[in-house]
């Protein structure tokens, strides 16, 4: 970065903490750690590892980081009394680079019924924590806890206050989701105009999204000169969540011809540590969300299709492979036009002439009517089907499996080939679903990697139909299968086995050229 660029926007991560306080988001110190690592490598400034004094377990964690993980600053948050200060403190004292957070409320609803003090007091009791943080490190941060509902004069006093103390940055919370845009962006810049040496502080922002404007709020708040953005992975968080990181980052990048500002952010990592941290919570990002949801760079309306397939800039305004995504996918689905289908049947590996596409093309349609998502394996059935029937190479005959406590799942699966041959291979796994799917690994041959595997009801009641779908990575493509049984493993393994025999098919049989077959009964072109 030559000298006249201008300086990067810090990236405070606090997944570790307020992300962690989302109901069911919580962590032990293994997962907290293999976190702090990918946000290490994900290239933050600051990464918030926990809220010491808050359990034993927050303690460790945030001592653990501090100790293991160097490059990014590690912080701790303390409430502005001495035991919380001391234990930060004590937890992060084998951090190279180390900073305490400390925080108080300053709105009137919080000074009238939370802390039952008067603005004389918190100015104090502020000072005097500022000034107890920095016996341990210099690098002291001043958050005045609802500072979006809280009096300008009176906020602005806080703050003077608590820079004179030492604190070198003072973030702005919209600790409820309150503010919007003009509104923040106007805190920001009052402060930024009647604070003494206010270029020598950095102002940060840390916003709620209760009414889905966190992002919006950060970037109005850049916009006024703020430099640092506190934000999570994903956007969890109390409530609605956190400003989500991936979003502001790649708004940031994408809009650089109107912001002007860049971040230390490995972008290519963003997707993967999404889902690493969906994997250790277990809260999967809706299939919509911006960046590093499933549907981010999911085109199925045909016009849309059309357009990627011509020149991708056409509907995308960033490319997959920037925030770690391998590449755009053209669901197939009844808003797809003829181009999409065609595209993805030559990538299939298939050669149809002119007759034989228009008729896939009409029993795609029809398909695509009465089911969502059109699957590979779906557009091979229905090649099959019409031109080259050889029905399914292996068939799921039965299978047991057994699930104890202490004792390691097995599963033994019996399967039926075409020529006639059954095979049958015992095999142990994590757990019942994973004990057959490997059975039928063995017993086929083919060896998969499953990337992902969901599980729903379909209908009511307890003897519910469940629907298993999963996708699997062979020879570097993803593939999909579907089962539906009320049986939740035998639906796992009828999913599975289509991956199989999608695959076995491509194998044996050769591929379909223009001579191969041609409908004797000319469709007319739609």
């Amino acid at each position: 970065m030559s000298t006249n660029s201008p300086e990067p926007v810090l990236i405070f991560d606090t997944t570790l903490r307020d992300g962690e306080q989302s109901p069911g988001c919580s962590m032990n110190l293994t997962e907290k750690l293999e976190m702090a690592r990918g946000l290490r490598d994900l290239g933050v400034d600051i990464i918030e590892a926990g809220f010491p004094i808050a359990s034993v377990g927050d303690f460790e964690a945030v001592r653990a980081i501090a100790r293991e993980i160097t490059g990014p600053i590690i912080c701790g948050l303390a409430r502005c009394n001495n035991a919380d200060i001391d234990r930060a403190a004590e937890a992060l004292k084998d951090a190279p680079r180390r900073r305490i957070h400390v925080f108080l409320a300053t709105s009137a609803i919080h000074r009238e019924f939370k802390l039952k003090m008067t603005r004389e007091e918190i100015i104090k009791r502020a000072v005097d924590s500022v000034q107890r943080a920095r016996q341990f490190t210099d690098d002291v941060e001043f958050s005045p806890e609802d500072a979006a509902r809280t009096e300008l004069d009176f906020l602005t006093e806080v703050c003077i206050a608590a820079a004179e103390a030492g604190a070198k940055t003072l973030n702005i919370p919209d600790t409820v989701g309150y503010a919007v845009p003009s509104h923040y962006a106007a805190i920001i810049r009052h402060l930024k105009a009647n604070i003494p040496h206010s270029d020598k502080l950095i102002f940060s922002v840390h916003c709620h999204n209760d009414l889905g404007l966190a992002v919006a709020n950060s970037l109005a708040a850049v916009q006024e000169g703020a430099r640092q953005i506190e934000c999570t992975i994903n956007g969890i968080g109390e409530r609605a969540g956190n400003t989500a990181l991936e979003e502001i980052v790649m708004a940031l990048r994408t809009r650089y011809d109107f912001y002007q500002l860049p971040t230390r952010i490995n972008t290519k990592m963003l997707y993967p540590l999404s889902r690493k941290l969906s994997s250790i919570t277990g809260m999967q990002v809706q299939r919509n969300k911006a960046i590093v949801g499933q549907n981010a760079f999911a085109h199925e309306a045909g016009i849309h299709q059309d357009g990627m397939l011509k020149n991708r800039s056409t509907y995308e305004i960033m490319r997959p492979e920037d925030v770690g995504i391998p590449s755009t996918e053209l669901v197939l689905g009844k808003h797809s036009g003829r181009n999409a289908l065609k595209h993805r049947v030559e990538e299939l590996g298939y050669k149809l002439d002119d007759q034989q596409f228009q008729q896939l093309f009409e029993s795609f349609k029809a398909l695509a009517d009465r089911k969502k998502n059109v699957y590979d394996a779906d557009i091979e059935a229905l090649i099959d089907n019409q031109f080259h029937s050889g029905g399914e190479i292996w068939t799921l005959l039965n299978f047991t499996c057994s699930a104890s406590f202490g004792v390691p799942p097995t599963a033994a699966v019996t399967l039926k080939h075409r020529d006639g041959h059954t095979v049958c291979e015992p095999a142990i796994g994590d757990g019942p679903v994973d004990a057959v799917l490997k059975s039928i690994q063995k017993g086929t041959g083919v060896e998969l990697k499953v990337t992902d595997y969901r599980v729903r009801s379909v209908t009511g009641g307890l003897d519910a139909q469940a629907e298993a779908t999963l996708e699997v990575e062979y020879e570097n493509k993803k593939l999909n299968g579907r089962g539906l049984n009320t049986n939740v493993i035998e639906a796992s393994a009828l999913a599975f086995l289509q991956v199989i025999n999608r695959i076995a098919q491509r194998q044996i049989r050769p591929r379909l050229k223009p001579t191969d077959h041609v409908p004797t009964e000319v469709v007319p072109t739609i």
